[in-house]
């Protein structure tokens, strides 16, 4: 056959797998942006999804500003430390070189916020290319790949989520650069088995059989190390492709083949990787980790060949060569421990690489994957394709027993591995769909095959030259038989895709991100509470080490729950004490018997308001500071996430009881939780307070606060003791967002009969037109004197200080015996902690 008669036969053949590879491309995009109204808000304002997205805005922004520098140190979070880049550099930098390109080096706000949300769409769906490819290397077989991409292209569940318009986060380039990375591994090892490489050949400067096989190896250290840039964990897919040339070296061995293939292959993609991490100034704090993990693999792969040409020359049994793996593997471990802790911590680490506990098990991405529903995740996360899974698993095991291939081997470690690291955290969910993909499909056309169709496929390929040709070859070829086969392919797609497809669209409804409640309560941050100080596209120098950032005196901190702390800083421009970085959540994380570290968790737990400021004051480095002068609470932290907050704790007994009710026994918060700095803010608005005043609240949300209220009037209102100014809470849903101020407080001092009670009370009036009661009592001493410590103002805000909302509509009123008397607090002296006498 010729040439020319070749050509229009090949374009014939893949023809339809471009056109599908294309369609679902499409499919996979247009299912991504649908909920674009969800972003680009009628009012102007761009949403980003989540929290992370916000930090990645903020490091583009900051690199644009600067191009092309990366923010290797922020100031704007974490006060009053500052924070490293956490972030892999090459998201961020990809995406900033991009709309420098595309705004011709001066791009607006508008360019900005286009690209940065389409980005992830565009990533999500481009992830279908090297899932076809790996698909159709693996099984030599162009269909079981263009099926991986339409099922792909509908999958529900994380991949989907985190690839949605608006959700700029790196997880989806994880899983874009690791499939990438293994296409081409895979495409390594089919030609590595072809070309013959090895040591000798090497040594012996033979080096033409490296050409054929040197691009792909070249291609896959490069996406390796594109990937180590890309997230700083990525050394788990380093360490999935060691496993794998590990067992590859068994199964070789075994069956007395040379490993030297699979050594070189190894050595010559962890070397790439190396120099392309070697060579990036910061990475998330885990640059010496990868390089570590790197070089390893660089001598032992060696080794292991080593060690099987050791053995196949002394004619050793073959069974003793993966016992004296283990061996080694064992006593390397050993010598670690006492002749390098810091290699033995590496080494330990990989088997809990994911693992997290006490707080850190709050964290919904981090979480194990069956704790979030059992079973039913699979569906959740993979529709049927998340069951059928596990059939191509095993299909694929049978294959690999029956006729091993270094492709298929591969396939089958890279799966169980991320299956592994997903039974971990959730998350990695996104990752295992890839896999879910490939073998739900390498499934359906084995059955499909198994009744008819691999014949038909056949066929077409021998006697099919041009399209012309097509109906009279189904005329003459299509029997009963094989029509059956394409109608159960037909059948097992549909069952895949379908509902795929509408799992999908439920997803497509909202893009997450901060509520109308955050947003316009960040906002209000923004406009309404003094400037700390610092440019917040400043390239911060970054401290010496030992050393602290050097704040400007006019620096503060917003003390909130971690989940918000990306929203403070990046639309509110303001320094969060805590972030999603779960930096400055403080707590425990191992044992009860740890100090309670200061941070945000046990600021907000904590039983009074002495316990809480001392809180403040411990994070703050220096001891005339405290850390946060403003505190922004939600609702959710008051109900479903405080357990969150104790969680960090270690200590959540005694917050919520077992309650017998009309219903039954429920779980109800109890008094210790009404207790807490958060209930005492959220829900009674700060009132007995003395240095906490409320300054803002947004409008109400329908939420459980009312449930919480009814709890504490029927259960614990009598418990209280007498001077206790909480009283009875009105049954109603209040701001969804509060934002309070800390302050020194006036202090307001008389005197009055020796022993008296005293009271002071006035109504405070909201934002949201909302009023209730802030009161103090307290009892004179012998001499008839009494104090009180009042935060708020009632004569209005000040030029250069919070522009509040939440004020006095009267003034104070100070009662004892049949004697009342009127006081005003200026908003000097609340600020000055002044004193004004009665």
């Amino acid at each position: 056959m010729t040439a020319e008669s070749k050509s229009p036969k090949k374009l014939l053949e893949s023809l339809p797998y471009f056109v599908g590879i294309i369609i679902s491309f499409l499919v996979a995009l247009h299912i991504r942006t649908l909920p674009k109204a969800g972003v680009f808000l009628s009012n102007g304002f761009v949403r980003f999804g989540g929290n992370d997205p916000w930090y990645h805005l903020r490091n583009v922004e900051s690199i644009l500003h600067h191009f092309p520098n990366m923010l290797w140190f922020d100031a704007y979070t974490h006060y009053p430390f500052g924070t490293d880049q956490v972030f892999a550099p090459l998201f961020d930098m990809f995406l900033a070189s991009v709309i420098w390109v595309l705004g011709g080096g001066n791009p607006d706000q508008d360019l900005i916020y286009n690209v940065s949300a389409y980005y992830p769409a565009f990533l999500g769906a481009l992830v279908l290319v090297p899932t076809y490819y790996a698909a159709k290397w693996v099984f030599d077989d162009r269909r079981v790949g263009l099926l991986s991409v339409f099922i792909l292209a509908v999958l529900p569940g994380q991949f989907l989520s985190r690839s949605m318009i608006g959700f700029n986060d790196h997880h989806i380039a994880e899983t874009l650069l690791s499939t990438v990375t293994a296409m081409f591994f895979i495409m390594a090892l089919n030609k590595a088995g072809k070309y013959e490489i090895s040591f000798e050949k090497i040594k012996n400067k033979d080096f033409a059989s490296l050409k054929g096989i040197l691009p792909y190896l070249l291609l896959t250290g490069i996406f390796l190390g594109a990937y180590a840039l890309a997230w700083k964990g990525a050394l788990f897919f380093a360490f999935i492709l060691g496993a794998y040339i590990t067992v590859q070296h068994v199964l070789d061995h075994m069956k007395g083949k040379p490993t030297d293939y699979v050594a070189i292959s190894g050595m010559f993609i962890f070397a790439v990787a190396f120099f392309i991490v070697m060579l990036t100034p910061h990475l998330g704090g885990t640059k010496s980790l990868h390089m570590k993990g790197l070089l390893a693999g660089i001598f032992a792969f060696p080794i292991l060949t080593g060690i099987s040409v050791f053995m196949n020359n002394r004619k050793l049994p073959k069974y003793y060569y993966p016992f004296t793996l283990g061996v080694l593997f064992v006593a390397g471990i050993g010598l670690a421990k006492i002749i390098s802790p810091s290699i033995f911590a590496l080494i330990m680490s990989v088997f809990s690489y994911f693992l997290r506990t006490g707080g850190a098990l709050t964290i919904a991405e981090a979480s194990p994957f069956f704790s979030r529903g059992g079973l039913e995740q699979l569906y959740v996360q993979f529709a049927y394709a998340g069951y059928v899974v596990f059939l191509g698993l095993a299909l694929l095991v049978y294959e690999i027993y029956k006729r091993n291939g270094q492709e298929k081997s591969f396939l089958l470690i890279w799966t169980l591995m991320i299956f592994w690291a997903m039974l971990q955290q959730n998350r990695f969910a996104y990752y295992f769909s890839v896999n879910v993909a490939i073998l739900s499909a390498y499934f359906a056309i084995w059955i499909a095959d198994s009744v008819g169709l691999k014949s038909l496929s056949e066929d077409f390929k021998a006697k099919v030259k041009t399209i012309a040709e097509v109906p009279d070859f189904l005329k003459k070829n299509l029997d009963a038989k094989k029509a059956f086969s394409i109608v159960v392919l037909l059948v097992s797609a549909l069952v895949l895709i379908v509902p795929s497809y509408g799992a999908a669209m439920e997803y497509t409804k909202g893009t997450g991100g901060p509520n109308g409640p955050w947003i316009e309560a960040t906002l209000w941050l923004n406009s309404n509470t003094p400037d700390p100080g610092l440019d917040f596209y400043e390239n911060y120098e970054i401290p010496a080490d030992g050393e602290l950032y050097s704040y400007p005196d006019s620096a503060y901190g917003v003390m909130s729950w971690w989940d918000y702390g990306h929203w403070i800083e990046v639309i509110g421009r303001r320094i969060p004490n805590a972030n999603p970085f779960q930096q400055g959540v403080g707590g425990r994380r191992n044992s009860l018997e740890e100090p309670n570290r200061p941070g945000a968790s046990t600021f907000f737990t904590a039983q009074s308001e002495e316990e809480a400021t001392a809180v403040l004051e411990a994070i703050h480095p220096d001891p005339d500071k405290v850390a946060a002068r403003y505190v922004v609470s939600d609702v959710e932290m008051a109900t479903g996430k405080f357990y969150a907050m104790t969680a960090w704790t270690l200590d959540s007994e005694g917050y919520y009881e077992s309650t017998f009710t009309g219903n039954g026994y429920q779980t109800l918060p109890a008094l210790r939780y009404y207790n807490s700095m958060e209930a005492r803010l959220h829900l009674f608005d700060g009132t007995g307070l003395e240095q906490y005043r409320l300054v803002h609240e947004t409008w109400a949300g329908q939420t459980a606060e009312m449930g919480y209220k009814q709890v504490f009037n029927y259960l614990y209102l009598t418990q209280l003791a007498a001077d206790d100014p909480r009283g009875k809470l009105a049954e109603e849903d209040t701001g969804y967002v509060k934002i309070f101020e800390y302050v020194k407080g006036a202090k307001i001092s008389g005197t009055a009969s020796p022993n008296e009670k005293v009271m002071i009370n006035t109504i405070i009036m909201t934002g949201q037109g909302r009023d209730f009661e802030y009161s103090q009592s307290t009892t004179a001493d012998a001499e008839g004197r009494y104090e009180f410590t009042v935060p708020y103002s009632t004569e209005g805000p000040i030029s250069g200080e919070t522009q509040f909302d939440t004020a006095p509509i009267r003034p104070y009123l100070v009662s004892y015996g049949s004697t009342t008397k009127e006081v005003g607090v200026s908003e000097e002296a609340v600020l000055n902690g002044e004193e004004i006498k009665v």
